[in-house]
Parts: structure tokens; C-alpha cells; sequence
């Protein structure tokens, strides 16, 4: 059976583009004609750049003809967030306030794709500034589940994942501050990895000094993921967090079995049958390929209000500029804003003083264990024309993101997380996550691979 070139993990896609079996240009006409299938249902590209992917293309397969030396994603297609800059290619950030916005420059990020030799194929969609876990906007309405279009693609970047499931293109970049590049990878089948603070730099940032958001790969593999996460990893002076020394995919991986802690309910909220299923196997199946597998009781309950303080602070100082039209941005942004500005300065030295605590309860469980693996979130995907689960198993929310507890604990330490597809519950994928020490990228995207080559998971079909 053929498989398409849409169908192609970015590392086999870029290896037969260097040894001349396909040119860039071809893949991209590929992806093309699946963004023009398919994009038109689920809404996951919002702006496409076909001219300037078309100019790239050209210029990867005029250095194939010339022999010159080619980047690793040369030719590779990619979707990048809407809310990372892009040198003239419209980026919205979700709001109305910047529909017609362009660029001048690029993100650190999407400048180290274009150096590689990836294809920016377009950008994709996201809820306003990235805030929330269902990706919906003013400007470009919602991004469906390409497993079941009636539900949520996740968020915040749920066209990065939709599009990613869906065969648009191999790898899409994305950010993570309660689990934006977790939550969707979870609902729509593909892998999302938060690196750990400070290794992946982004910007120019109008917060730089920022202890709680990080930008992202994701894709349909590991072997992609990591050679994305090697792109984009390098040192970068404008970061003040970003380490000396970025990720290299050939220090990666473990040379032997890890000692792997597995928590079911790690923040409080019950999870959901199927999902607890599903991450059971797939926990079942590490232990089977050698590892050594426990259950903990890791109680992170007292991390969710310490989290949303802290965020809400943060939404604060990220969109300082954007107080004086609070009125226009939308109701998610607007009432975390308000939220923030509403503190008292006890509560945010109360929520500080739990991360201190339970910090110190994780640093003890990684000095038993290699990585902690739980489920991404507690329940699978739900309908697209709610803004959020009110409930979840019976457990009234708080708000709209108290739902992704199991992700945004973890957020909370600055330690890496990979979202895996464990396998499916009621025909609907399931993430398994991933977490270990700083800098253990290696480690997680050695056991998710691990994971995907027993429970592979297809691209959703769309009929």
C-alpha cells in the first residue's frame, strides 16, 4: 500500500528530499492539496501562506540541484501557532485588535525552522493570546477534532494538533503556559512536548523574565520531535533563561529501564473511565518492555489555585499594554486580566509558597524515580460549543482551565512534559504525560516512542 506524502513523518520526508526520491516542492503540493481537502472542515489553518511556501520550496530544491549543504527540515512543511510572529505572514494572536496584523520579523523559533530549510505552509489557529483549552476566536471562530468534528481540537494550539492529525503537514509549533501544546496532542492524537524552561528560546518577548510559559514541537512522532526540538533549541542571547547548550537528539534517549511512577489522579479531579483505561495500558506496556513501573500517591491538588494566581498574574504583566482596552478583547482574556488585577499581594505570596512546597515533594519523587507518568488530562474530548467542561466526573470547575489540572501542576516547576497518545477511549484518542527532572527531554521522547510503537495511533479520518 502507497503512502502518501502527506501521510510521511517530517525525518523520512527530509531524507528523501536530500537523496533527490521527491523534491520540495512536490511534498509541499502534497500538503497543499490536503490543506485544500480537508482545512475547509476543521479550520486549522487560518491564514495560508502558499506563495512564500511555494518560494521556499523552490529554494530547497535549487540547493539539492546545486549540491549545497541542506538544513534538517529542509523541504519539511510546517504549521506555525498565530500567535508566533512570522515575517510578513498575517498574525492575528486570535484578536480582533490585531486581525490585519503583520509582522516585520520572525520569531526565534519560526527563524530557526526557516534556517533549517522548513516550508511554513501557514499559521494556525488558537484562542485570543492563547488563553484556554478549546480553540475558539472572534476573528476565525473554532477549530474542530478532526476524530469527531462535533468536539474540540483542545487548545491553545488546537490548530497545530488538528492539522497535525489530519495529514496538513508533519510538525507545528506551539506554546505551553497551563498546557497548550499538551491539552490538544492529548484530544487529537499526536504528541506535544513543554520543554523545560529556559531550552527553548522565543521572542523578542515583552516579558522575557517569564518563569511560566514556553514555546514547543509538535508532531506525529518522536523521531520528529526531536529533530525539531534540536532546530529550535540553540542558546539565544535576547532569552535570560535559556541555557548554554541546547538539545541534541544523539544525547537522547536511556540505555537503560527507567524507574517510572505512575499517578492516576495527581490534582484531584477524578479521570474519566476510558482515559484511565487507555493510560493504564499504555503504563502496562512500558513495565512489559522492562521498565520499572510503581503507582504513587503524588497529591497535587493545592497546585491548581496556586497556578491560576500565578497566571493570572502573569496575564496581567503579559497584556500591560492592552488595560486600557480591556473592554474589546474577549471574555476569557478580559476575565483573566480582571482576575489578576483583583489580587491582593498575600495571595500571590500564598500561591509562590505552595509551588516552594510541592517543588520540593516532586524534587523527592524524582530522586526515586526517572519520570512520572500520569494522564494529560482527565476526560476525553468535549463538544466544540461549550467554552469549557463545567464538570468533570461530577466535580464542579471553578473556571474554564481548572478542567486541564493534571497539566497545569506541572507547568507550575519548569520541568519538561510530553504528551503521548496512550490509545483510544470510546474511539476517541487519549493522552498519556510524561514529566521528568529539568533537561530529561531525552528520556520522555525515548519512552514515548516507545509508547507509539506499541499503541500506534492513525491519522483521524475524515471520511
Amino acid at each position: 500500500m502507497t503512502t502518501e506524502l502527506w501521510q510521511q513523518s517530517a525525518t523520512n520526508l527530509a531524507a528523501s528530499i536530500r537523496g533527490k526520491d521527491v523534491s520540495a516542492t512536490e511534498v509541499l503540493e502534497a500538503h497543499l492539496a490536503r490543506i485544500a481537502e480537508t482545512n475547509p472542515t476543521i479550520n486549522a489553518i487560518v491564514t495560508l501562506s502558499e506563495d512564500i511556501a511555494r518560494t521556499q520550496a523552490g529554494a530547497v530544491d535549487s540547493a539539492v540541484a546545486a549540491g549545497e549543504p541542506l538544513g534538517p527540515a529542509a523541504g519539511v512543511p510546517v504549521g506555525i501557532k498565530d500567535t508566533t510572529d512570522t515575517a510578513g505572514i498575517r498574525t492575528t494572536y486570535g484578536s480582533l485588535l490585531f486581525a490585519d496584523n503583520v509582522p516585520e520579523r520572525d520569531d526565534i523559533m519560526v527563524a530557526r525552522l526557516k534556517q533549517a530549510g522548513a516550508v511554513i505552509v501557514g499559521k494556525t489557529n488558537n484562542p485570543e493570546f492563547a488563553t484556554g483549552g478549546n480553540t475558539f476566536n472572534d476573528v476565525f471562530g473554532a477549530t474542530l477534532n478532526p476524530w469527531d468534528t462535533n468536539l474540540s481540537a483542545g487548545g491553545s494550539t488546537g490548530g497545530g494538533a488538528a492539522g497535525l492529525a489530519s495529514g496538513m503537514f508533519p510538525i507545528a509549533s506551539g506554546s505551553d503556559l497551563a498546557g497548550s501544546l499538551r491539552i490538544p496532542a492529548a484530544f487529537c492524537g499526536v504528541m506535544g512536548l513543554r520543554p523545560t524552561v529556559g531550552l527553548v528560546p522565543s521572542g523578542p518577548s515583552n516579558i522575557p523574565f517569564d518563569p511560566l510559559g514556553v514555546s514547543g514541537p509538535m508532531a506525529r512522532t518522536a523521531e520528529d520531535l526531536s529533530m525539531f526540538l534540536e532546530i529550535i533549541s540553540q542558546p539565544h542571547s535576547s532569552d535570560p533563561f535559556c541555557q548554554q547548550s541546547g538539545f541534541k537528539a544523539s544525547e537522547g534517549g536511556q540505555a537503560r529501564p527507567l524507574r517510572i511512577a505512575y499517578v492516576e489522579n495527581v490534582c484531584g479531579i477524578d479521570v474519566e473511565a476510558g482515559v484511565a483505561a487507555a493510560c493504564r495500558d499504555a503504563v502496562q506496556m512500558l513495565k512489559t518492555a522492562g521498565h520499572m513501573v510503581e503507582e504513587l500517591a503524588l497529591d497535587f491538588r493545592e497546585g491548581r489555585p496556586s497556578f491560576l494566581t500565578l497566571r493570572a498574574q502573569w496575564m496581567v504583566t503579559k497584556n500591560l499594554d492592552l488595560l486600557d482596552r480591556i473592554d474589546q478583547l474577549g471574555e476569557n482574556l478580559a476575565g483573566n486580566i480582571r482576575a489578576g488585577l483583583d489580587q491582593k499581594p498575600t495571595e500571590i505570596a500564598g500561591a509562590e509558597a505552595i509551588r516552594n512546597r510541592l517543588w520540593k515533594q516532586l524534587v523527592e519523587a524524582f530522586e526515586t524515580y526517572d519520570v512520572i507518568a500520569t494522564p494529560t488530562l482527565p476526560i476525553p474530548p468535549f463538544p466544540v460549543t461549550q467554552n469549557y467542561p463545567e464538570s468533570v466526573n461530577g466535580q464542579t470547575m471553578a473556571n474554564y482551565i481548572e478542567w486541564v489540572g493534571p497539566s497545569l501542576v506541572f507547568s507550575l516547576f519548569g520541568v519538561p512534559a510530553l504528551s503521548v497518545p496512550a490509545g483510544l477511549a470510546d474511539g476517541l484518542p487519549a493522552g498519556l504525560q510524561l514529566v521528568g527532572p529539568r533537561f530529561s527531554e531525552g528520556k520522555l521522547i525515548s519512552l514515548a516512542d516507545q509508547v507509539a510503537e506499541a499503541r500506534p495511533m492513525p491519522l483521524a479520518d475524515l471520511g
